[in-house]
């Protein structure tokens, strides 16, 4: 089944094509890139599940080393022990680019994500039922755990060469969040796990930040409920954030680069309001990321989509 639209999925190749044609990358900027994104990751994942740290103490605390004056230990540990896990992830990758998907690399995740908050039961498939706050979705039986971990990596190895790559990340991440095989750090876990499977396929890594956590969680919902097109949407956008940002730093020609302004900004040079365009951003029909709170996008991206409806209204007679 295909959840991305051609659009979307043209889109994302488009752009990864862009980025490989540049390579060899320059390591220096690779290296800050990487940095960036490793810290936006570690702060904005953390954050999801209720860490109190901002993004400048997330980076006093792994970097400095420093201890940020009444701020939970628990939120410190949080904080170092995902940025190890960050650069697990990375070593597994470097080590072998296709290497095997197997559930002891998600026992790993797990294990370093968890070790410093839960000794017991950090990388342990859980042995008893769990009930999700604030969620609808029951988790399965923790009988069950076992066989369909064993299941799910299955279908990751399966199912590689039929879905497109977005698509069986966001996929494995609801899959996997849906099984909650862990007492704790699952959605931690998934969000790495997913990862894997992107920089496998050369894709920059994906972050899943904070201010979209209620839509996050509600598009998780749905997929929980069997429609899991708004989630792979969803993370679509985050990877293509993450190509804009990458393809903004590393386009060698100045001329060639898309030059990404606030919406509001990109207003005033259209006919649109800044409310309009920031609907068009939010369902993925206007090509924009987001730096911060703020929706950027491009005067490119704007005459694509003008051009995308005009072509769309012709083809239907309107």
């Amino acid at each position: 089944m295909v959840y991305l639209d051609p659009k979307t999925t043209n889109r994302l190749d488009e752009k990864l094509l862009r980025l490989n044609s540049y390579r060899p990358l320059p390591k220096a900027a690779v290296r800050k890139l990487k940095e960036k994104f490793g810290l936006e990751m570690t702060y904005n994942s953390n954050a999801i599940e209720g860490n109190s740290l901002t993004l400048k103490e997330t980076f006093w605390v792994i970097s400095e080393g420093l201890t940020i004056k009444g701020k939970p230990l628990k939120d410190h540990l949080e904080a170092k022990s995902h940025a190890e896990a960050l650069e697990y992830l990375y070593e597994a990758v470097d080590k072998n680019r296709r290497a095997t998907f197997s559930e002891r690399l998600i026992r790993e995740f797990n294990q370093i994500v968890m070790r410093d908050l839960d000794r017991e039961w950090a990388g342990r498939y859980r042995n008893s039922n769990v009930i999700i706050g604030g969620a609808d979705h029951l988790p399965p039986e923790a009988v069950e755990v076992p066989r369909l971990m064993r299941e799910l990596v299955d279908w990751v190895r399966q199912d590689r060469k039929s879905l497109h790559p977005v698509e069986l990340a966001a996929l494995l991440h609801h899959r996997l969040a849906h099984i909650h095989p862990f007492f704790d750090g699952n959605g931690r876990t998934s969000r790495l796990a997913m990862n894997v499977v992107l920089i496998q396929a050369g894709f920059p890594l994906a972050v899943v930040l904070k201010t979209d956590r209620k839509k996050y969680y509600r598009t998780l919902g749905e997929a929980d409920r069997g429609n899991h097109g708004p989630f792979v949407r969803f993370i679509a956008q985050a990877v293509l954030r993450s190509l804009d940002i990458y393809l903004k730093v590393l386009t060698p020609d100045q001329r060639a680069r898309e030059h990404f302004i606030p919406l509001a900004e990109l207003a005033k040079r259209s006919s649109f309001s800044s409310k309009y365009l920031n609907l068009l951003a939010r369902a993925g029909k206007l090509e924009a990321h987001k730096e911060g709170r703020n929706w950027l996008s491009s005067e490119e991206a704007l005459k694509r989509y003008l051009d995308g409806r005009e072509r769309k209204r012709r083809k239907i007679g309107v």
